[in-house]
């Protein structure tokens, strides 16, 4: 190849090399100038990912395959949450590192907005919250009628922030709560003809679906998922398995199967991942499973075990 072709050659390979780095920049000045919008668990990214569409940079706080009961950001990830231009928090003591941090910008507790359940003994009533209650449920997205209200509120504030975008934001929230109200429709007629009224788990998360949906729920732990049973605990949750007659109980992603692995061999059932949607698995990630497809998996299997028709 002589001088001339070389240089030809050259140039040509400079120019591609520079049309490459300002499409990148391109895009990242349109990245830079589009909003960052925070939410510390799935269902709350779910939302607004479907109602911003490709409007704003959405994260979530926890990594995919973390449990949200115990996760506390690290400083990197602090000074993104700091800098962004909204963060949306589930509340109602789930986050512990919420407390007496300094947010730049608009925060929303969504626990404030909601309906909760007090899961004191002589109460199961509704009510707002309270931060020093120790009662209360924050596994509240399980209620179908609260991922509605949140969706509203999310969308609410998002048009009032951004007015250009309200007519997207509007037609988006308005398909997402068409489709939370066919689940909750499928919900209430896949889970009205069961034979059984009882699920055991091991992890006290679904009150909400059973008193939206008329059974009772067992759980081997409290609210906390890390709680270590008791060898009482653990044979009285198999005499409920024998006296319930249960074929099926279930356990989740986050936390160790051992204790209920072990149940299940002693009182021989089977044994299934229930979701309770705090947060998903790095491979539930990778599949990019939705709010919505993974509550259709949890009503197959809940329908299942209950013995539906």
């Amino acid at each position: 190849m002589n001088l001339k072709n070389t240089i030809f050659f050259a140039i040509i390979i400079l120019f591609i090399f520079q049309m490459l780095v300002t499409k990148q920049d391109t895009q990242l000045a349109e990245q830079n100038d589009k909003p960052t919008i925070a939410l510390s668990t799935f269902s709350l990214f779910d939302i607004a990912k479907n109602i911003t569409g490709d409007t704003a940079n959405i994260f979530m706080i926890l990594p995919f395959g973390v449990d949200a009961h115990s996760y506390e950001p690290t400083p990197k990830q602090m000074v993104q949450i700091y800098k962004s231009d909204l963060v949306v928090y589930s509340g109602a003591g789930l986050e512990p590192w919420i407390d007496g941090y300094d947010f730049k910008n608009k925060t929303i507790d969504m626990s404030l907005h909601v309906k909760l359940r007090n899961l004191s003994k002589h109460s199961h009533d509704e009510h707002h919250h309270n931060k020093n209650s120790s009662n209360v449920d924050p596994h509240y997205w399980l209620d179908i009628t609260n991922m509605i209200i949140a969706t509203e509120y999310i969308s609410y504030e998002l048009i009032k922030m951004y007015p250009e975008n309200k007519e997207l934001y509007t037609n988006n929230k308005n398909t997402y709560i068409n489709m939370l109200r066919k689940l909750d429709k499928n919900y209430k007629e896949k889970l009205s003809t069961c034979k059984l009224n009882t699920i055991v788990v091991n992890h006290n998360a679904f009150s909400y679906i059973a008193n939206n949906y008329d059974f009772e729920v067992e759980a081997l732990s409290g609210l906390s998922p890390e709680a270590e049973p008791s060898a009482k605990s653990m044979a009285s949750l198999i005499e409920h398995i024998k006296e319930f007659n249960l074929k099926t109980i279930f356990f989740e992603s986050f936390v160790s199967d051992k204790a209920i692995k072990s149940i299940a061999k002693e009182a021989k059932v089977d044994v299934e991942v229930l979701q309770p949607l705090g947060n998903i698995t790095a491979d539930e990630a990778k599949q990019n499973l939705s709010y919505e497809d993974i509550m259709k998996s949890n009503l197959a299997k809940l329908s299942k075990a209950l013995e539906c028709h």
